[in-house]
């Protein structure tokens, strides 16, 4: 039975004994030990092996069986008298316990006695400066008052918990009285100093004032903003009297003698009254910034008043004397009691900040050089350095449509100057060396439209920019319609009145004189103009935009006036192609009435080729120097030019009917000539050898290739039809009935030979798949530009030969 009890209890401490991997590690580490009893890992099986290897070794089993029963016993020992000792400190502890806890009692006795005899010290130390306090406020004797009063303040703060003391409570109602009669009491005095009706008391400031706003400081705030408020109002008291709206001075043509009053006055205050306020009230700051509000309420009465009497002259020296005004107030003062809201009016706000503030203020406007096609480069807003700005001036804003209709007055007679300028001094001279010469007027223009907006942005950020934005745009428009459009030079054949369009048109459908040197002169320097506005004027709406209010942004939109300079630059490039493309009308006219089949040997190319390429000698020269400045819209004449020549060409070339085999050849060599001149146009009879854009070789290779594909069918023998049906599908990419029939014309092929052909054209021409136009399974057939460049080399071999 006790074996059994014991084996229970060695499987309940083994089942407490399982420590964690952690635990065990630890113990390892402070107790090492190489006995296998002591490992974690216990395994009694194999230990049993380990002592008794072999049946002989269990002859010794007795032996090993009393060394384990011995270490049992020392284990037990170990425990028992561990277990015994940690009873000994038990009790050891519990004495220890009862030890500490009488020396706490001493402690909080110790701390209780000290708090008692602080307390004591405070209660007197209150008691007695309540009495002093009371004594020295009946003598007026504030400095000392100011001493006491902060100490009981002070002291007064320990006793908050106790006020359930009557005694306590009596004494804080005590300084709470003292504090509210030194209030009246100072509040009183100082309006017997500074009487609100009446004069001053003579003799200036007292040493009793100076102490008593020590006082104030230290009393409710609202005793402090009371002396500031009455001070400052009897301080003002004589300029509104001097400037009454019925007064001469209070007008704005005088506006001047308001500023040099109140600097006077600050001079004044310094001297007599500078040591009387603590430093920290900022006294003459509240002075200057009282009269601001004054001011500013004054003016905007006055002006209501008489609105009909504001000029602008006179609104913007008002504005540019306030301006200036305030800028004096921002280097003199720091501004910290702008927000402190002591002297804050309901009807006067807080002076708005202008986030676009520039140093530009000066008492007159400089006009600013401008560089070609821009302004200012934008900037970030920057914070304003002038807390002042607008303290005053603000009034003004209500007011200032007068500057904006004295603006458009002046925008009006600025663009009727450049009319009549530009009539009396005739075009700008032609200038081959610098290109096309911008016109003088527009920048003229845009240093206005800098100088008004500089201005405006000084005077209101608001609603009254806007109005300027508006004016910009009209005259914007005005100037694109009546200085650029309106001096676009015109066809000896045009009447006056006329616009662009109809001019091209007229130009389309008539022979009409070339324009000369200096009519494609002015076009590019109109044109030149129209893209230096172009960018002017997006850079204007980014610096617009810059200036005014934020929530006001979007309501600036100079699209449709950069949408206007779009339209005269395209207008321009128009007239240089259309006066290109007429010059070489009569030189294709004359090709398409040529005898070609007369033609009886290949020679040099064709009279009418010459007459092209002269005509381009002559006029791409002028416009690619005019329009140096401005290469883009150089590369769109020469394509436009492309786009309009080469498709004309093609139509010419399908009235050369009938054509011999040989007049064929010499119409492809005329056709290969012209190509080489219009890859070569954009450098024509220039020094300086530029490549060609791609985009622009692309499109004469590609309208030119097809001319010499048409060139190469008409030179195909006809039968057997099958091979010259698949050999057009194979040449011309957009084959069609249309256009081979227009090729058999040329061939002189008999309508009766045509049907057959057309039929079996139709017959094999691919089915475009569904929903396309096939022109995706011809494109497929095309020869590569490496092919058709390989064909053009041998027929140009096989000409030469001819010849």
């Amino acid at each position: 039975m006790m074996e059994e009890e014991e084996l229970e209890f060695v499987e309940e401490l083994e089942a407490v004994l399982q420590l964690t991997p952690e635990v065990q590690l630890a113990i390892e580490q402070v107790f090492p030990s190489q006995d296998p009893l002591d490992r974690a890992d216990f395994n009694a099986v194999e230990y049993i092996n380990t002592l008794f290897p072999t049946e002989q070794s269990l002859a010794n089993i007795d032996e090993v069986v009393n060394k384990i029963r011995l270490k049992i016993r020392r284990l037990d020992d170990n425990i028992r008298t561990v277990v015994r000792g940690q009873t000994n400190v038990g009790q050891d502890g519990r004495q220890v316990k009862e030890i500490t806890r009488d020396i706490k009692q001493l402690d909080h006795a110790k701390r209780h006695l000290t708090t008692s005899i602080t307390t004591l010290n405070h209660l007197h130390m209150l008691a007695g400066g309540v009495d002093s306090l009371e004594a020295m406020t009946r003598r007026r004797q504030y400095g000392e008052v100011a001493n006491l009063l902060q100490g009981v303040m002070n002291v007064l703060e320990h006793f908050h918990k106790y006020m359930g003391i009557p005694q306590i409570r009596q004494l804080s109602e005590r300084v709470k009285a003292a504090q509210t009669e030194l209030g009246q009491q100072i509040l009183a005095d100082f309006e017997e100093a500074f009487p609100s009706q009446g004069t001053k008391r003579p003799g200036g400031p007292s040493n009793v004032l100076r102490d008593a706003c020590l006082v104030a400081n230290i009393l409710d705030p609202k005793i402090k903003q009371e002396i500031i408020k009455k001070f400052i109002k009897q301080h003002l008291s004589e300029y509104l009297v001097l400037f009454q709206e019925n007064q001469d001075v209070a007008w704005l043509d005088k506006i001047d003698r308001r500023y040099a009053w109140v600097k006077r006055q600050l001079v004044d205050y310094e001297e007599k009254y500078g040591r009387m306020f603590p430093r920290e009230w900022y006294m003459t700051e509240r002075i200057a910034v009282e009269f601001c509000h004054v001011t500013r309420a004054e003016l905007a009465k006055i002006m209501r008043a008489r609105a009909k009497e504001i000029e602008v002259k006179l609104l913007l020296f008002a504005i540019q004397r306030t301006t200036n005004f305030e800028g004096f107030l921002a280097k003199r003062f720091s501004g910290c009691t702008l927000t402190d809201g002591t002297l804050k009016k309901l009807e006067s706000p807080p002076p708005s900040t202008n986030p676009f503030l520039e140093d530009e203020s000066a008492p007159e406007m400089e006009e600013l050089a401008i560089e070609k096609g821009e302004l200012d480069q934008p900037k970030k807003p920057k914070v304003p350095d002038n807390p002042f700005h607008g303290i005053v001036s603000k009034c003004f804003e209500p007011h200032l449509y007068v500057y904006i209709e004295s603006q458009d007055k002046n925008l009006g007679e600025l663009i009727d100057r450049f009319v009549a300028d530009f009539k009396a001094q005739g075009p700008p001279k032609p200038n081959t060396d610098e290109g096309g010469a911008v016109l003088p007027s527009c920048a003229d223009l845009f240093v206005y439209y800098k100088k008004c907006m500089v201005q405006c942005s000084q005077l209101s950020t608001g609603e009254p920019m806007i109005a300027l934005t508006t004016i910009f745009q009209k005259y914007l428009r005005e100037y694109a319609w009546k200085i650029l459009s309106g001096n676009l030079p015109k066809t000896t054949t045009s009447s006056g009145g006329l616009t662009i369009s109809s001019l091209l048109k007229e130009k389309e459908g008539s022979e009409v004189a070339k324009f000369t040197l200096e009519e494609l002169c002015l076009i590019c320097s109109i044109l030149s103009t129209a893209e230096y506005c172009l960018a002017t004027t997006q850079q204007l709406e980014e610096k617009l935009k810059e200036k005014v209010d934020v929530s006001l942004t979007e309501r600036i939109n100079l699209t449709g006036e950069m949408d206007t300079f779009s339209t005269v630059i395209s207008s321009s490039i128009q007239l240089l192609v259309q006066d290109l493309d007429a010059a070489c009308d009569p030189a294709l006219t004359a090709m398409s009435k040529m005898q070609w089949q007369n033609v009886e040997h290949v020679g040099d190319q064709s009279p009418y080729v010459t007459s092209v390429i002269l005509h381009i000698k002559q006029n791409v020269p002028i416009i690619r120097d005019n329009l140096a400045s401005t290469r883009k819209y150089f590369t769109q004449f020469c394509i436009k030019f492309a786009n309009s020549f080469i498709p004309k060409f093609i139509t010419h070339l399908f009235k050369c009917k009938p054509i011999s085999m040989v007049g064929a050849e010499q119409l492809l060599l005329d056709t290969h000539s012209l190509k080489m001149v219009l890859l070569d146009l954009p450098s024509i009879g220039s020094q300086v050898v530029r490549k060609a854009p791609a985009s622009y070789t692309k499109i004469v290779v590609k309208g030119m290739t097809r001319a010499e594909m048409i060139l190469k069918v008409v030179m195909a023998p006809h039968e057997p039809l099958v091979v010259f049906v698949d050999n057009y599908i194979k040449l011309l990419t957009d084959c069609n009935t249309e256009t081979f029939q227009k090729i058999l014309d040329m061939k002189g092929l008999k309508r009766s030979e045509q049907s057959n052909m057309l039929e079996l054209l139709r017959q094999r021409l691919p089915t475009p798949p569904s929903g396309a136009d096939g022109s995706s399974s011809l494109s497929l057939m095309a020869p590569t530009p490496e092919q058709e460049s390989s064909r053009i080399r041998k027929l140009e071999k096989l000409i030469k030969k001819r010849l």
